[in-house]
């Protein structure tokens, strides 16, 4: 017997004290439903109404039956609306890998407006390289990478990102601040400070190969993950910066020029497994916005991306 669904059926009745009335409300027959109960009375071995032409009325063991299958009834209706949640990631915990150059202000931004539209999740950010990111997806440790492009993105679903222009970092007493745009091959006899290629090596060795095709071969490669360290190598005249303009805004003894013929631009991507968290692609899609709105980059949508809620997509710009 599926008693819970029993115990509906007789509250039902009991709240109506008539059979008819309680099948018409119910939707059904009245004798199937009269079977359900006799069905209910001998499973528990007492009867629950007696019952007369004008209708029916609790017994003892029948008002006993009521007052506790209330709140069990109630209970389970809670219970299935917090599987039907945790089904569409309304519950529970999003762990998202963010590259280590995406702006303080801007995770803050993102997990503001996440917590926002989904108070239930908590969002896990873990600033990884690209490399982690993928590894960590591929051993399900990770529900969410932003990933610096190109990458191998085998068995992961490409949602949206940004594409953001390349320039050049330089300090601003430097000769190559007077010009407003450069061209790469401006550059040459620079060093030049780019980040390690272990981070994301398709991006690194793009921007190498582009460098190269534009006529500028830096004499070497200096390395630098964070922000701030790139700043400081530039400043201490340790090579010229590749950076999106968005790296440098709070520092005002260095200048970013934009590339001629935007030669570089640099792809990220968020990507998520095929089987994903419920949560993933909204978060995405929010996230993706939010960037694009930092004012530094394009956002970009893979043909075919889900759009599961209209936070960007189809937002004028």
């Amino acid at each position: 017997m599926d008693l819970l669904r029993a115990l509906a059926l007789f509250r039902v009745v009991a709240e109506e004290r008539h059979f008819g009335r309680a099948a018409e409300r119910l939707g059904m027959a009245q004798p199937p439903l009269s079977q359900r109960i006799r069905r209910l009375e001998n499973e528990l071995g007492a009867r629950l109404f007696d019952r007369n032409s004008r209708g029916v009325r609790l017994t003892v063991a029948g008002s006993v039956l009521l007052a506790e299958a209330g709140p069990l009834l109630d209970r389970a209706d809670r219970v299935r609306a917090m599987v039907t949640r945790a089904d569409r990631g309304e519950l529970g915990e999003l762990r998202v890998g963010v590259p280590p150059d995406v702006p303080g202000a801007v995770l803050a931004t993102i997990v503001r407006a996440f917590a926002e539209h989904n108070p239930a999740v908590r969002l896990d950010l873990r600033e990884l390289t690209t490399g982690e990111q993928l590894r960590l997806l591929a051993d399900r440790a990770l529900d969410v990478g932003l990933l610096q492009q190109p990458a191998q993105l085998t068995g992961l679903v490409v949602g949206p990102g940004v594409t953001e222009p390349v320039g050049v970092l330089v300090p601003r007493d430097a000769p190559l601040a007077g010009a407003d745009e450069l061209d790469l091959a401006d550059l040459a006899g620079h060093d030049l400070v780019l980040f390690p290629r272990d981070t994301a090596p398709g991006r690194y060795d793009e921007t190498l190969d582009a460098c190269r095709s534009n006529g500028f071969r830096p004499g070497r490669v200096v390395h630098a993950r964070s922000p701030e360290f790139v700043v400081g190598l530039v400043l201490a005249e340790h090579g010229v910066a590749l950076v999106p303009a968005g790296a440098v805004r709070r520092e005002p003894r260095v200048v970013w020029r934009r590339l001629a013929g935007t030669p570089i631009s640099w792809r990220t991507s968020f990507v998520w497994p095929a089987q994903p968290h419920p949560a993933a692609a909204s978060l995405c899609w929010l996230a993706a916005g939010i960037l694009r709105d930092d004012g530094t980059g394009d956002l970009v949508v893979p043909p075919g991306t889900p759009t599961p809620w209209d936070v960007v997509h189809g937002r004028a710009d």
